[in-house]
């Protein structure tokens, strides 16, 4: 029984039927093979709400398009499970007795304890462990009691034996209690298939607004893993684990030793070369890798399309088609191994990092990641730009896209725009033409300055302040033997050019004034020490007299030129020798102007 809407259907299923239409495929629940990210604890409070009658809330599936054949008949569409899945898992390990994999990639049975004569204070249901198992009282997997050879009669005997004393009578009683939970009502709403990809997410975050919210991505992989026909399954375990190996390199040898199937596939050669990288520059998930996959193959931004074409969408006839669906299916696994080639990726990464991106804690955005990446493997397949020029055109339009914040607010739409304009254009012409229009005097001169202009040690405009800093291979303040790049992962100091302490004496105790990125600069850790709180215009003095005596007692430069070129390499104003707190706000003005200046001259530079 259920009730109709026109955009879905609400029908109830009782909790036997549900694992049964999955163990028969006519329900497709994509995650049951990938990482069950619930704790046991869940599944036990799952087994628990069921037993005593408390709602668990609803499932959601979707009802895929019916798609025309290509000898001209009908497929009636799969119903998948794009909500519930964690709940569906649950169910399937500890009532069925079912492997699933941990996030580990190991598989395991989380096995569900009982207590039928558990009082009203104490736990009915547990995560089994040794004690469960040895105890008389605890049935340590309820799976067992679902079982369809299951005597309910030897059980008891069993268990009465084992508990002299007690109720048989009231232990059978907890036990169909418990075996209740099979003709349990689970909610399930029934998404029609004509349904948008926007529809469907707004739809789910109104019904599931306490859950995580899915995205396109979400979608598109419940559409490869649901698929059989064109290798879709094989092609979502090569997502999974690609982004797990890009990690966690030390997986590779339970990925060779547990999964033979996929280690057959032409997938599983690409990726072999992650069990020795540990670079951690661009570490992409799932969604960056659909992403990436899907734009550089279709020339769209918007995964949402990619979902309707796996669906086998004809966006021109309104109507799906299979030879459509093979197409898709065909040209994103193509993606999917560009994505995963050694030389592609590491061409990418190495193109960030000799930008001056030296490390994750530079890069705040990872769909400019996405884009850059995807725009490498356009030109790396195509014939516009010299391949020697390549890694150029991905540093240039990566810092310009930074700079600018392009793939911050609707990232999508803005990179659907993109790749036509790349397409109609060509890149050259389209990078011109928005160098023309974005990165104006103006741009430059008042607009980088003012965003400058933030305590946020994470901003991209500070990042790429660093990162042409570590690009210049520039050496940190006040030393000449230590370059501000290798102080990103080492014990480097960010200092207070002017110490927050001198500033706190002298009235300027706002965290907002003194915290400014203008008023930082990366140290070695000794000279750090060596400052302390002391006023700009002494320790600077001091460093510059040191010059004469040769005598070193703040950083180690010993020569005059040195010292002025280390200011400026470092964006500090010359007059910081004589600079005290009344200076402060010059000081920040003057030293963003700097800072701005030296990005524009790194830009240009690339």
């Amino acid at each position: 029984m259920g009730i109709s809407f026109d955009k879905y259907s609400v029908t109830q299923y009782s909790v036997s039927s549900l694992l049964g239409f999955i163990e028969a495929g006519a329900i497709a629940v994509p995650e049951i093979q990938r990482p069950f990210v619930w704790r046991a604890t869940q599944v036990r409070d799952l087994i628990d709400s069921l037993y005593n009658g408390y709602p668990t809330g609803y499932l959601i599936i979707w009802q895929n398009p019916d798609v025309r054949l290509k000898d001209g008949g009908s497929a009636v569409g799969k119903k998948v499970l794009i909500d519930g899945q964690q709940r569906i898992t649950a169910l399937m390990t500890s009532i069925a007795g079912q492997k699933i994999l941990t996030e580990d990639y190991e598989e395991k049975v989380i096995r569900i304890a009982f207590n039928p004569l558990a009082a009203e204070n104490e736990d009915r249901f547990a995560v089994t462990t040794p004690a469960h198992e040895k105890s008389s009282f605890w049935i340590p997997d309820i799976s067992v009691i679902f079982r369809a050879d299951f005597d309910s009669y030897e059980f008891l005997d069993e268990y009465a034996e084992k508990n002299p004393g007690v109720s048989k009578r009231e232990v059978n009683r907890k036990l169909m209690q418990l075996l209740e939970i099979k003709n349990c009502q689970i909610g399930a709403i029934m998404l029609v298939p004509q349904l948008d990809i926007s529809e469907v997410t707004e739809i789910f975050v109104r019904i599931n607004s306490q859950g995580k919210r899915l995205n396109e991505a979400d979608f598109a992989m419940s559409k490869i893993a649901a698929d059989e026909k064109f290798g879709g399954n094989t092609l979502r375990k090569a997502i999974d684990y690609f982004c797990h190996l890009a990690v966690d390199p030390k997986f590779y040898n339970q990925l060779a030793n547990g999964d033979k199937a996929f280690m057959s596939s032409k997938y599983a050669q690409k990726l072999t070369w992650l069990k020795d990288d540990y670079a951690d520059i661009y570490d992409p998930t799932y969604s960056d890798m659909l992403r990436v996959s899907f734009m550089h193959m279709f020339g769209r931004g918007k995964l949402g399309d990619l979902v309707s074409l796996l669906s086998g969408r004809d966006f021109v006839e309104r109507t799906y088609r299979e030879e459509i669906a093979e197409e898709s299916f065909s040209k994103l696994s193509a993606g999917v191994l560009n994505f995963m080639n050694e030389y592609n990726f590491n061409q990418y990464v190495t193109a960030i990092r000799t930008a001056g991106f030296t490390c994750p804690k530079l890069l705040n955005s990872q769909m400019t990641q996405d884009f850059a990446y995807t725009l490498f493997l356009i030109l790396q397949l195509g014939n516009e730009v010299p391949k020697v020029q390549i890694k150029h055109c991905i540093q240039k339009w990566f810092v310009l896209s930074t700079l600018t914040g392009r793939y911050i607010g609707s990232p999508e739409s803005q990179m659907d725009r993109d790749l036509r304009g790349i397409a109609s254009k060509g890149f050259v012409q389209f990078l011109k033409e928005n160098e023309d229009a974005l990165l104006s005097d103006t741009f430059w001169d008042v607009r980088l300055v003012q965003n400058l202009e933030t305590t946020s040690v994470t901003s991209p405009y500070y990042s790429t302040y660093l990162a042409a800093q570590a690009y210049n291979k520039e050496n940190s303040l006040l030393s000449n033997c230590t370059q501000v790049g290798d102080l990103f992962r080492s014990a480097g100091d960010v200092h207070h050019i002017f110490p927050k302490e001198y500033l706190k004496k002298s009235g300027i105790t706002d965290k907002s004034a003194y915290n400014q990125v203008a008023n930082y600069a990366y140290l070695d850790t000794g000279v750090n020490i060596s400052i302390s709180d002391k006023a700009p215009s002494d320790y600077f003095s001091i460093a510059l007299h040191q010059c004469e005596t040769k005598e070193m007692k703040i950083g180690t430069i010993t020569n005059e030129e040195e010292f002025w070129k280390n200011l400026s390499e470092n964006c500090i104003p010359s007059e910081i020798v004589q600079m005290t707190a009344l200076d402060y706000q010059r000081f920040l003005q003057e030293r963003r102007a700097m800072m701005a200046r030296k990005i524009k001259e790194y830009y240009y530079n690339l």
